[in-house]
């Protein structure tokens, strides 16, 4: 009948969801933030670099407070 492939689907669902839910420990784990920063668009990349120039860290909240005064 059609509810025998009901634990085949389960297991192959739950196969595929484990990659993204490793990702967002991992991400926790090594860059203390479980999100990565997107690089698929030039402005992206731009906004990467110059939160790495400011702060050092590109994973932490920059403010008006990271910015140095002249």
């Amino acid at each position: 009948m059609w509810f025998e492939i009901i634990p085949s689907f389960a297991i192959v669902t739950v196969v595929l969801s484990v990659p993204g839910f490793a990702l967002y420990g991992l991400h926790k784990l090594t860059l203390d933030n479980a999100y990565r920063r997107n690089m698929d668009q030039r402005w992206e990349r731009i906004m990467y670099t110059r939160d790495v120039r400011l702060t050092g860290n590109p994973y932490k909240c920059n403010g008006l407070d990271s910015i140095p005064d002249k």
